[in-house]
């Protein structure tokens, strides 16, 4: 009789926490792939101060994720490197209330630990025996990129242009490029890994981060959306990201 009831405990109590764990909230967010590290970061911290609540985040090109969202992707909260992709998703009745910005971001050159190729800046990137890579000119990333080498007055020919700067990060990492535009928080990030060669006048060509409610979304993305605005900052400074504008 003891063994019965033993077990019969034993299986009531493993039926309570898989209930507790199925019964918490999910939060989708999507968020720019420029946004990984930071946001995994804030993720934690929100699911610790609302154990209640289970944050999903999906991370891609700002525009892909605006594409999947106009063709009816469900999400609760999106997170943008771009204001102008914002814009359209607004634009499209897709969020509810107004983004707000919570970061900046600026470009920087990421190329092999220790640049042993001698890259100095923008002009280096025209060379005809480097193999270089960027974003490309629709996503935020490329569309920067593109702005800063016009106001340098460089015309590089990239070996590849990808949709998403994780990506361009890769290649760079994986040694299939010596050198590739990218966020100042994407070296930061893999800083035991690559180097960063700095860029005159890349803060003027900085990136806003918006971040907004969508449609039919409950309170909780209001909530997480206020967390990344508030809480949030020292994380996002530490991670490289410039204060809001």
């Amino acid at each position: 009789m003891y063994k019965v009831t033993a077990a019969v405990l034993v299986a009531l109590l493993a039926l309570s926490g898989c209930t507790t764990a199925s019964s918490k909230e999910t939060l989708t967010v999507f968020a720019a792939s420029s946004l990984t590290e930071v946001f995994g970061t804030l993720e934690q911290r929100f699911e610790r101060a609302h154990p209640e609540v289970d944050v999903q985040i999906s991370y891609d090109g700002s525009s892909t994720l605006a594409e999947q969202l106009a063709q009816g992707a469900s999400a609760d909260v999106f997170a943008s490197a771009d204001a102008k992709i914002m814009s359209e998703v607004a634009r499209k009745g897709l969020v509810e209330g107004a983004p707000k910005p919570f970061a900046t971001n600026a470009l920087t050159i990421a190329v092999q630990q220790g640049n042993p190729l001698g890259i100095t800046g923008l002009s280096d990137l025209a060379r005809e025996e480097l193999t270089t890579v960027a974003c490309q000119p629709q996503v935020p990333c490329g569309n920067a990129a593109r702005e800063l080498l016009a106001r340098h007055g460089v015309t590089p020919s990239f070996d590849s242009e990808e949709s998403e700067v994780k990506s361009v990060m890769s290649k760079v990492l994986i040694g299939e490029a010596d050198a590739g535009l990218v966020y100042v928080t994407d070296v930061l990030a893999d800083s035991d890994n690559v180097d960063g060669v700095t860029i005159p006048g890349a803060k003027q060509v900085r990136n806003t981060y918006p971040i907004a409610t969508l449609d039919d979304a409950g309170p909780l993305a209001d909530d997480f959306q206020r967390y990344v605005i508030e809480q949030g900052q020292g994380a996002l400074r530490s991670a490289g990201f410039g204060p809001p504008r």
